[in-house]
C-alpha cells in the first residue's frame, strides 16, 4: 500500500515492485528495479526523504525509518531487519533480524550478520563484516562473500520481476 502523508506521496520507479502487502508512506523515493516485499514498512514522516536506490531488495517484515536515510544501489535487506540509520553503502547485505540504529553509516560492501545490533553513531568502513550485539567489526569481507552478496541481490531482482509480471 502506497500512501500520501502531509501532501507527500512516495515516488516509485516504474520498474520497481512494491508488494500490495507492504506499507510505504510519505517522503520516500524507490529506485529502478527495487523490490519491497510483503510486510515491509517504510515510514517517510521526516523532512528529508528516505531514498532507496536501484536494485535494492527489502525483504519481508523489515522496517525502514529515518530522516534523510539513504540505502544505496544493490543492497539486500534481509527478513525482519530494522534500518534507522543515515546510510547503507552500495552492495551491502543486512542479515535477517539485524538492527541498524540512529546516525550509523555503513560503507560499501558491508556484511552485517543476522541478529547483529549496530549501535547509535557507529561508522562502519567499507567491506566490514560486523557481528554481535553490540555489533563489532570482525574482519574484512572477502571477494567470495561480495560475489555471493551480489548473487543474492541479482536473484531477488529476478524474483521481483516475476512477481511484478504476474500482477502481484
Amino acid at each position: 500500500m502506497i500512501r500520501t502523508l502531509a501532501g507527500i506521496t512516495p515516488k516509485v520507479a516504474e520498474t520497481a515492485w512494491v508488494s500490495e502487502f507492504a506499507y510505504v508512506v510519505g517522503n520516500v523515493e524507490i529506485g529502478e528495479y527495487a523490490s519491497i516485499w510483503p510486510g515491509v514498512t517504510i515510514r517517510g514522516d521526516s523532512p528529508d526523504a528516505i531514498v532507496i536506490g536501484d536494485y535494492v531488495n527489502i525483504q519481508e517484515g523489515s522496517v525502514i525509518h529515518g530522516n534523510g536515510l539513504t540505502i544505496e544501489d544493490h543492497v539486500s535487506v534481509g527478513h525482519s531487519v530494522v534500518v534507522h540509520c543515515d546510510l547503507v553503502g552500495r552492495g551491502s547485505l543486512l542479515g535477517n533480524n539485524c538492527t541498524i540504529l540512529n546516525r550509523v553509516t555503513l560503507g560499501e560492501n558491508c556484511l552485517i550478520a543476522a541478529n547483529t545490533v549496530v549501535l547509535n553513531g557507529t561508522q562502519v568502513p567499507a567491506r566490514s563484516f560486523v557481528t554481535g550485539a553490540p555489533g563489532q567489526i570482525k574482519r574484512q569481507v572477502t571477494d567470495q562473500q561480495i560475489a555471493q552478496m551480489s548473487h543474492t541481490n541479482e536473484e531477488l531482482v529476478a524474483r521481483a520481476k516475476s512477481f511484478k509480471e504476474s500482477g502481484l
